[in-house]
């Protein structure tokens, strides 16, 4: 795994088929993000890879926090899509805040908040930002490994 950020260009070519796909909207409430991580998990389960199950539940638990703390607003759902293709998972969060990109920062050891990024490039194979009409998306891929497990 490669923990820097990627262009989307290093990922699978958007011409692959999509096996399963998943989009699901939330309220930028903190019972969202437990509902997400829970949702996520037990799709990837359902789709036959139970081996990302606990690195996709963890990445979209982190996407989901960082739109529900820096990109909402009042009364805009943001939304969590998941998207399997033969070599890659992808996990996208959308919020209506396109001006606040998310920035890897190092946290201070008494600080609360400042990891998840990290996480998230220690899991994925790439992450990274993609512009919306109104917003952005954060995304994070997973390669599929058939056979074997992470």
């Amino acid at each position: 795994m490669t923990p820097a950020h990627q262009e989307a260009s290093a990922s699978e070519p958007e011409f692959s088929p999509v096996l399963r796909e998943d989009r699901l909207n939330y309220t930028p409430t903190a019972g969202s993000v437990s509902l997400a991580r829970r949702h996520a998990a037990r799709l990837v389960t359902q789709w036959g890879h139970p081996e990302l199950a606990w690195s996709t539940a963890l990445v979209v638990s982190e996407l989901a926090t960082n739109a529900l703390l820096h990109g909402s607003l009042r009364d805009r759902l943001f939304q969590v899509r998941t998207t399997l293709r033969p070599r890659t998972l992808r996990i996208e969060v959308s919020d209506p805040r396109g001006e606040r990109l998310p920035s890897l920062r190092i946290a201070e050891d008494d600080e609360c908040f400042g990891r998840g990024l990290h996480i998230v490039t220690q899991l994925a194979d790439r992450w990274g930002t993609q512009p919306r009409s109104v917003g952005k998306t954060v995304y994070a891929e997973l390669d599929v490994h058939t056979g074997t497990t992470r």
